[in-house]
C-alpha cells in the first residue's frame, strides 16, 4: 500500500488538476463570449460611424472626393512602421443602391453580390477566408454598408490570454503542489515521531507509550497501542504465571513417581513390586490429571478478541454433558438426578464452557460422596440470571475456607485432587460475567453453584 502522504497528495494534486481544468475551460468560454460581445459592438459602432460620415451634408461632386479620400487613406492600411499588423485584417465597404462600390478598404473581400442581410454573420470570402462581419442597410441613402474582421485576429487575442493564463496557473500549481507536499509532511510529522519510537524501543518493551503533544487524532491510535502492549503483557504474564505453577505442581509429582520407580527396582517380593508398581500407575494417573487441569485451566483464561458465543439450548447442553458423564458416576456407584426448570430460553455462551465447568463440579461432587451416594444437578432461572447447581451427600465443607476453595491448587480433604476444578469453574464464571457459590447443605452435603451472567 502506497504511503499516507503520497495518497493524500495525489488526491489534493488531482482535485487541483481538475479544478484548474474546469475553470480553465469555464474562462476560455467566457473569454471567447466576451471577446465576440466587444468586437461585435465594435463592427456595429464602426458601420454607424461610418454611416455618419457618409451622410454628411454636400455637394454632389463633393461626396465623389470624399470617397475618393477614403480610398485613398484605406488604400495605404498596410503594415508599416507606423501602423498595427491587424489593420490588414479589418475591412470596410460601401455600396450604393445600383451595387456600385463607394468605398473600400485594400485588404476588404471580394464578394459576387454585395451582402444584403443586415445585422452579424460569419462569411467566407473567394479567398476562402473567413469573416466576421456586420452589414447596416441604410435605406434613407440607398447605401448597403459592410463591415468585418478576419476570425484569426479573435482567435489570435483568444490564443494570447489563454497563454498568458494557463502557463502562469501550471506554475501556480506546482509551486502549490510543492507546498502542499511539504506541509502534509509537516502534519504527519507527529505520526512519523511515533514509529520512530516504536521503532527505538526495545523488543521486549511493553510499557505504555507516553508521547506528548500528540495531535488529538493520534491520541486514539495511542491508546489503542497501550491497550494492545496491556494485553500482550497480560498474555505473557498468564504463561509465565502457567509455566511457574506447572513447575511447582508438577515437582512433586515427578519426585513421588522417582521414588515409586526406584522402589519397583529394589523390591525384593512380588508383593512389593506389585505395590510399588500401583503406587506408580497411581501417581501417573495424578500427574496426567494435574496436567489436564493445568491445560484446561490455559485453555479458558480471558481471551482478547473473543469472537461472539453463539445461541445455544442451555439445557440440552447440559443434559448432553451428563449423559457423558452418567456411565463414569454409575461405575462408582452413584446416582445423577437432572431437574431442569420449564423457563429456560436460548442463551449466547460457549457450550463448551458449559461442559467444562460442569464436569469439574460433577467430579468433584463425586470425589466427596459417599457410596450409593446421589449427586442432583438444578438448572434454574433466577430473576435474570440462569443458575446450574451441583449438590452432593458428602461431608460440607468449612464454610469460613469457601473462598480459599476457589484459588488455585487449594484442595482440602481429597489427596488425589490438584485444587485446580473449582478454580477453573471461577475463571468460567468471572469471564461469563457471573459468579459461583459454595453452601452446606441441610442435612449434609455440599452445594456449588454456577451463576451465569445476564440472560
Amino acid at each position: 500500500m502506497t504511503s499516507i502522504r503520497r495518497r493524500t497528495l495525489t488526491l489534493i494534486i488531482g482535485l487541483m488538476l481538475a479544478g484548474l481544468a474546469v475553470i480553465s475551460v469555464l474562462n476560455l468560454h467566457d473569454s471567447n463570449h466576451e471577446i465576440a460581445e466587444v468586437y461585435d459592438a465594435q463592427l456595429a459602432q464602426n458601420a454607424r460611424l461610418l454611416q455618419g460620415v457618409m451622410h454628411m451634408p454636400m455637394a454632389s461632386q463633393a461626396h465623389a472626393d470624399l470617397y475618393r479620400a477614403f480610398n485613398t487613406a484605406l488604400g495605404e492600411a498596410a503594415p508599416r512602421t507606423d501602423g498595427h499588423p491587424y489593420e490588414s485584417k479589418i475591412a470596410f465597404q460601401v455600396w450604393n443602391a445600383q451595387g456600385e462600390v463607394l468605398v473600400h478598404t485594400a485588404s476588404a473581400p471580394s464578394f459576387r453580390t454585395p451582402p444584403t442581410e443586415p445585422g452579424f454573420s460569419d462569411v467566407v470570402d473567394l479567398n476562402n477566408r473567413h469573416w466576421r462581419a456586420f452589414v447596416l442597410k441604410d435605406k434613407q441613402n440607398g447605401l448597403n454598408i459592410w463591415v468585418g474582421e478576419r476570425d484569426d485576429v479573435r482567435a489570435d487575442l483568444v490564443d494570447r490570454i489563454v497563454r498568458h493564463t494557463l502557463w502562469p496557473n501550471i506554475l501556480g500549481s506546482l509551486i502549490l503542489a510543492a507546498m502542499v507536499w511539504l506541509a502534509i509532511g509537516w502534519g504527519l510529522k507527529p505520526l512519523a515521531d511515533m514509529a520512530a519510537t516504536l521503532r527505538a524501543r526495545h523488543s521486549g518493551s511493553l510499557e505504555p507509550l507516553q508521547l506528548t503533544p500528540l495531535p488529538s487524532e493520534l491520541e486514539p491510535m495511542q491508546a489503542a497501542l497501550n491497550r494492545m502492549l496491556a494485553q500482550i503483557q497480560d498474555v505473557l504474564e498468564r504463561e509465565r504465571r502457567f509455566i511457574a505453577d506447572a513447575a511447582h505442581e508438577l515437582r512433586t509429582p515427578l519426585a513421588v513417581l522417582r521414588v515409586h520407580a526406584q522402589n519397583l527396582l529394589e523390591a525384593g517380593t512380588e508383593h512389593e513390586r506389585r505395590e510399588s508398581l500401583e503406587h506408580l500407575i497411581a501417581g501417573v494417573d495424578r500427574a496426567s490429571r494435574l496436567v489436564n487441569q493445568l491445560l484446561t485451566m490455559a485453555r479458558i483464561e480471558p481471551k482478547t478478541g473473543a469472537r461472539i458465543p453463539p445461541l445455544i439450548d442451555l439445557a440440552a447442553t447440559v443434559r448432553e454433558s451428563l449423559v457423558q458423564l452418567t456411565p463414569w458416576l454409575l461405575s462408582k456407584g452413584l446416582e445423577l438426578v437432572f431437574d431442569v426448570s420449564d423457563d429456560i430460553e436460548p442463551v449466547r455462551v460457549d457450550p463448551a464452557d458449559i461442559n467444562i465447568a460442569l464436569n469439574n463440579l460433577v467430579t468433584n461432587a463425586a470425589n466427596f460422596s459417599p457410596a450409593q451416594g446421589q449427586i442432583t444437578v438444578r438448572l434454574v432461572k433466577n430473576g435474570n440470571h440462569y443458575e446450574l447447581s451441583v449438590e452432593d451427600e458428602g461431608p460440607g465443607i468449612d464454610e469460613s475456607e469457601s473462598n480459599r476453595l476457589l484459588e488455585r491448587f487449594y484442595s482440602r480433604g481429597n489427596d488425589q485432587g490438584a485444587g485446580l476444578g473449582l478454580a477453573i469453574v471461577k475463571a468460567i464464571a468471572d469471564r461469563l460475567g457471573g459468579q459461583v457459590r459454595l453452601e452446606n447443605r441441610s442435612p449434609t452435603g455440599t452445594r456449588a453453584t454456577l451463576v451465569l451472567g445476564r440472560v
